[in-house]
């Protein structure tokens, strides 16, 4: 019997990954030295029907926001996503450094290499139903190894 219910365990957990309308990959959060109070939240967004990041949380931030960098006049900007990001069917959507990403703000502690945040996103199907999806992201250096890579 205890097997029975392990295998319809795993058979209902691994349903659950699959039945994701957004598939995240490659996350990543910036590491921060002693007194930084933002950082950045970067990975690859691939929505199985037509649907909008709109929100953000985490236990290691007081603020989570979406923001996207841009060129204004010669100037590189970083503005906030009030309206979130279109994350159209089929198609991968990059949050990177120099682009847009996650901004996780008001830290409660520095974020150390090698360490794990976790985020929960919020996402709007074409619909507008909302729904959640946790993350644990590993901390690392925004060097060669912690930057995205194709």
């Amino acid at each position: 019997m205890k097997l029975n219910y392990f295998f319809l365990t795993a058979v209902f957990f691994s349903h659950s990954a699959l039945a994701q309308p957004v598939t995240v990959s490659d996350g990543w959060v910036r590491a921060t030295v002693q007194g930084q109070r933002a950082t950045g939240a970067f990975m690859r967004l691939t929505a199985k029907e037509s649907a909008k990041l709109v929100a953000g949380s985490s236990s290691a931030a007081g603020i989570v926001e979406l923001h996207e960098m841009k060129m204004d006049n010669d100037v590189m900007k970083m503005t906030p996503l009030t309206n979130g990001l279109d994350l159209p069917i089929g198609k991968t959507v990059e949050l990177k450094p120099g682009g847009n990403h996650i901004m996780l703000m008001d830290l409660k502690a520095p974020l150390a290499v090698n360490s794990n945040v976790s985020v929960t996103l919020t996402f709007q199907d074409a619909k507008g139903k909302k729904f959640s999806q946790e993350l644990n992201l590993p901390v690392k250096a925004l060097t060669s190894a912690g930057e995205h890579k194709r």
